[in-house]
């Protein structure tokens, strides 16, 4: 059989492409995750990567066992709360970010659900920082949610690349105020694209301002202007726009599981979950 430990090894290595990230992550030491990846190979017979002092390449049988580790790993995650989830009670209070709810964190909850039927789940959507506040004031028991480039709190799932994107249809002239569709404040994704536009020298004014997905996804669709938005996580409805000279480079944002204590029962089984699902997203993206 293989090793769970090793697996979650692999999948952190297959996303990151490096093993210094992959330990950062896993909260191992680095040698360590090269010994699992290690035994995994002669588990399987086979290489997973080629390395060198600069890359960590993916090789073929590598690509195809990201899929098979996901299995297993599910499927062993899925008969562990079969066994447990049922017998746990109580209420379990879940902050998540407005954008993720439009991705695929509803089937977690499905599936959580499901499997802890006498658990009472309350979903609350806001913006990240409004999460945080009523994760420290006692209003909640986790949070899945973006985390501020200079807050270590939380644990990582994974990181995507923040964009510009508007209607598929939508123009921008080079010169004009570069016209906004944004969350109101204290919204992170504002802050970052309003500090890379004073970076860059480049006028901007905001065109739109919704604290739903929905408000901003319409109003980028009518043309009135271009949303900064984690590009794994668009609405169908935008695309991300080609690198153009008028508008900066965007930086990366984490996305992130935080609690305000240890996490036990379905608030730890629901974490995994959500963990597991998100870092499978991020490996197939």
């Amino acid at each position: 059989m293989l090793d769970p430990v090793l697996l979650r090894s692999f999948l952190a290595v297959a996303q990151s492409r490096s093993f210094t990230a992959a330990s950062q992550r896993l909260g191992l030491r680095q040698s360590t995750v090269s010994q699992h990846v290690r035994r995994l190979e002669q588990a399987l017979g086979g290489l997973l990567f080629v390395r060198d002092t600069h890359s960590v390449v993916l090789t073929a049988e590598g690509v195809a066992m990201i899929g098979f580790a996901d299995s297993i790993l599910d499927t062993a995650e899925r008969a562990r709360l079969y066994v447990t989830g049922t017998r746990a009670r109580g209420k379990l209070r879940l902050g998540a970010s407005e954008d993720l709810v439009w991705s695929w964190l509803p089937q977690v909850l499905r599936e959580f659900v499901q499997s802890h039927s006498l658990i009472d789940l309350e979903l609350t959507v806001a913006l990240s920082g409004t999460l945080i506040e009523r994760l420290d004031a006692g209003e909640l028991d986790l949070v899945f949610c973006k985390r501020w480039p200079s807050d270590d709190r939380g644990e990582l799932v994974w990181r995507d690349r923040l964009v510009w994107a508007a209607s598929p249809a939508g123009p921008l002239g080079p010169l004009d105020p570069v016209p906004l569709v944004v969350y109101p404040p204290p919204s992170l994704t504002r802050v970052m694209a309003l500090e890379a536009l004073e970076r860059a020298g480049r006028r901007w004014r905001i065109a739109c301002t919704s604290s739903t997905l929905g408000g901003l996804a319409a109003a980028a669709v009518a043309g009135l202007g271009v949303i900064p938005h984690a590009e794994r996580l668009l609405p169908t409805s935008l695309a991300a726009l080609p690198p153009r000279a008028e508008l900066p480079a965007l930086s990366e944002v984490e996305f992130v599981l935080v609690s305000a204590r240890a996490r036990r029962g379905p608030a730890a089984d629901l974490a995994a979950m959500i963990a597991v699902a998100g870092r499978k997203e991020a490996v197939l993206f």
